[in-house]
């Protein structure tokens, strides 16, 4: 089984398996005519990178295949239309629901509307600017800590830099969200997360009548039994909070626990706090985890670009803990995630919709149950919204390029009404996790090693990254 953005990809891949020719450079050599099953297998890994050039290409893209027709939608203005002005005829397939349902439950990547609505305005507090910057110390912290585990390793000490992006991003997302009483809620989290990436392979059976059904209800109601420990944890820890509700530390949780919608005083009972806390938990850390690691990973193949980072770092902060303060005077530390977004997407899929009515999408008539797919990974690498778009250049970030942007041809966080609530809090935190450790070390990827995308809920490397540990020279 995979997600239904990947699945709808990868259907669109295999109707075009007659192309002669993928995007170069971001995928594996250009296809010839071959099977559904062989292209299939292409595309275990990641399916984005067996769309033809020709999505690349056009504002719309439409494919045949087994699945149905799909649409893609790789147009800024056409993207706009189906995720913001006329979103309600565009709602998340019911597959998609089901699948979020299984592990976050009514929260805010798989609620209804009107429950989307009202607890999207319980909890904007709680990811607004400052209550971000009060999160910050404790980003800092524990990033420092890691920083000095790295420095009791041996010179040229080898390391998955994938697991140990997730290792710190863990650490971070328990502290500000539950303090220091959360390792159970992080070992559950980490069990469960890890059997559903692994439950996300797609395979023939899974598209066929009557058989497709019945493996997936089995695949949901599996993942759903693997959140069950991680539950009772977390209600442990709402009872808890509850009870010392004057006394509880200003997390993440207890800020859910007591906040009110500021209309009508109503706030979120122990489910919905659950499943909310799950869906920011596990999406947050995951997210950023794999966008550091395709940081590292970038950083490592342009020696240029990382000095560049490097002399920003060193003139800004001389060698000191940076604080959320230094923020606005690291504007390069902060194109290097941007563009890392661009080039990996940590969600290269969004969620696939389904028109309800007739319409029209960059002159397409768009009929009832057309499927609807919108792909940051193709979207990012778009000829004609990007120049020379397999080029890592952080620069595509300032603030010139940035406001000459169009809306909607950038979506690392989404788009539209449910774009990320914690977009501010992804890039706070990644920008501090890269300024400490960036200041102290570089990460070389050690040769040969053959890195391969997979692309399930999020876009991860295959088989981790092992990098090489440099120390870098204090700054003077």
């Amino acid at each position: 089984m995979t997600t239904p953005a990947t699945a709808t990809a990868t259907a669109a891949a295999t109707a075009t398996a007659t192309a002669t020719k993928t995007l170069a450079g971001l995928g594996p050599p250009p296809l010839k005519p071959a099977s559904f099953l062989k292209t299939l297998r292409a595309s275990r890994g990641n399916a984005f990178e067996v769309i033809p050039l020709e999505a690349y290409e056009k504002p719309v893209y439409l494919a045949k295949s087994m699945l149905g027709k799909v649409l893609m939608v790789n147009d800024p203005e056409g993207v706009r239309r189906v995720l913001l002005d006329n979103v309600a005829n565009y709602p998340k397939n019911d597959q998609e629901i089901d699948f979020f349902s299984a592990m976050f439950g009514e929260g805010l990547l798989s609620a209804p509307h009107a429950k989307w609505r009202a607890h999207r305005k319980v909890m904007a507090p709680s990811f607004g600017t400052r209550t971000v910057e009060a999160y910050a110390p404790a980003m800092v912290e524990t990033t420092e800590a890691f920083a000095e585990a790295w420095d009791a390793l041996p010179e040229a000490a080898e390391m998955d830099i994938a697991e140990e992006m997730k290792a710190l991003t863990l650490k971070i997302i328990c502290r500000t969200m539950f303090s220091a009483d959360a390792d159970e809620l992080a070992t559950h989290s980490r069990e469960a997360l890890n059997f559903v990436q692994a439950s996300l392979e797609f395979g023939l059976l899974d598209v066929l009548p009557v058989i497709g059904p019945r493996r997936i209800k089995r695949t949901v109601d599996a993942i759903r039994a693997h959140f069950n420990g991680m539950d009772a944890a977390i209600y442990r820890l709402i009872n808890e909070r509850e009870k010392i509700r004057n006394e509880a530390p200003r997390d993440f949780l207890t800020r859910l626990v007591a906040a009110k919608d500021p209309d009508d005083g109503a706030g979120l009972n122990a489910t919905e706090v659950r499943d909310e806390v799950i869906t920011i938990f596990v999406a947050g850390y995951e997210t950023t985890a794999v966008s550091m690691t395709w940081v590292w990973y970038l950083l490592s193949q342009h020696p240029l670009e990382e000095a560049k980072l490097h002399e920003e770092l060193d003139t800004v902060l001389a060698g000191r803990t940076p604080t959320v303060e230094d923020l606005p005077n690291l504007p390069y530390t902060r194109m290097v995630i941007e563009e890392t977004l661009r080039v990996y997407p940590p969600a290269p899929g969004i969620s696939i919709r389904e028109a309800q009515q007739a319409d029209e999408v960059c002159g397409f008539k768009v009929t009832p149950g057309l499927q609807v797919l919108i792909s940051p990974w193709v979207l990012h690498r778009h000829r004609r919204l990007w120049d020379d778009p397999e080029r890592f250049d952080p620069t595509r970030f300032n603030k010139e390029a940035t406001e000459r942007r169009q809306r909607f041809s950038y979506l690392p966080f989404g788009g539209g009404p449910r774009v990320c609530i914690g977009a501010t809090l992804a890039m706070t935190e990644a920008t501090l996790i890269l300024a400490v450790l960036a200041q102290r070390f570089r990460l070389r990827l050690k040769e040969p090693q053959e890195i391969k995308l997979q692309a399930r809920i999020t876009l991860r490397p295959k088989n981790g990254m092992i990098t090489i540990l440099e120390r870098r020279l204090p700054c003077t």
